[in-house]
């Protein structure tokens, strides 16, 4: 199968509107002085403003994880995450707005007073089953299920983070949308990077399925970590990506175009570093955009240690994927 027979496959494949769509893409250029004195290109694409559920990047993916088709004789969504969840927030709210039930299995101790998205959680009338430990949760999504099948109820298992070879596939289209959008700016820069929060790693690898299947050997994905090594992310990002090609047919090259960061873990997962911190004043204070504390922050701590750096070149355009988030930061 050609790329152009995958794309047309792409834009066909059913899938669960949820999405407000197109997400803005907008200059960043009040912060954009801050970082260079020489004018940087920058851009963000504002996909904390998918709308759904407060919006985020998970409710494109979602989009085909809950496809109708996938939902025939399904009365209970099943998924895990962290106790602030972005993922297990839109999974819940698309259930209660599909009429399902949902179990969240969650990691960590049940708050006695929930806010940020563990309030949201409950809200969506969630059943929350919590785990010791993060590598707990597979497992005891699956025991759930079987718990579920042993009272009559058919419950669908969805991944952490819909970070699945279907679920990439929503960000295969994004790749598409947001192509479109630069072009619509103008001239074509000499490089264009995209920086991308990742951890699961399915927005990372429906970007890099979509610019493969585009050809769009310019476009430069910068993945930063907000957890594991980058050798991990750059394997995890390829098998998810090499996953949502054959789920299209399509047995064409991906493109070598990732670079996976790990510099901005710091002492892990959902804890700020202090250039984290910074970074989220600086885009607050320069274009009123409000990060998160876990996945945004340590991204665009990312592109601001590059820019300082000087790791961008005349006639290249930065663009920063926002992928939503905030309710963590009121946690």
């Amino acid at each position: 199968m050609s790329a152009s027979q995958a794309l047309e496959r792409l834009h066909a494949w059913e899938r669960t509107l949820l999405a407000h769509l197109p997400t803005p893409l907008y200059p960043a250029e009040r912060l954009a002085a801050e970082l260079s004195a020489s004018g940087l290109d920058l851009y963000v694409k504002m996909d904390a403003e998918t709308g759904f559920a407060l919006g985020g990047n998970k409710v494109r993916k979602l989009e085909f994880e809950l496809a109708p088709n996938r939902l025939e004789g399904v009365s209970r969504l099943v998924t895990a995450g962290g106790p602030q969840s972005n993922h297990c927030r839109v999974t819940a709210a698309a259930a209660a707005r599909l009429g399902l039930k949902c179990t969240l299995v969650l990691s960590g101790d049940e708050p006695l007073n929930p806010t940020g998205n563990a309030l949201l959680h409950r809200l969506f009338a969630a059943d929350i089953v919590t785990v010791p430990e993060r590598g707990e949760r597979t497992d005891r999504m699956d025991s759930v299920a079987v718990e579920c099948a042993a009272r009559g109820e058919h419950a669908l298992v969805v991944p952490i983070g819909a970070s699945t070879g279907l679920g990439c596939l929503g960000y295969a289209r994004a790749a598409v949308e947001l192509t479109k959008q630069l072009e619509d700016l103008g001239p074509r820069p000499d490089r264009t990077w995209l920086f991308v929060p990742s951890s699961s790693c399915g927005t990372l690898a429906g970007l890099l399925l979509g610019i493969s299947l585009l050809g769009l050997e310019d476009v430069q994905l910068v993945g930063v970590s907000a957890d594991v090594s980058a050798a991990e992310l750059t394997a995890r990002t390829l098998e998810i990506a090499r996953d949502g090609a054959a789920l299209l047919g399509w047995q064409g090259r991906l493109l070598d175009n990732l670079t996976s960061l790990d510099d901005q873990v710091g002492e892990g997962y959902g804890l700020p570093t202090p250039a984290a911190r910074e970074a989220l004043e600086l885009f607050a204070r320069t274009e009123g955009l409000v990060l998160d504390p876990t996945y945004t922050s340590k991204a665009a701590a990312g592109l601001v240690a590059w820019a300082r750096a000087g790791r961008f070149s005349v006639g290249d355009r930065v663009v920063f994927l926002h992928t939503g988030g905030h309710p963590g930061l009121l946690a």
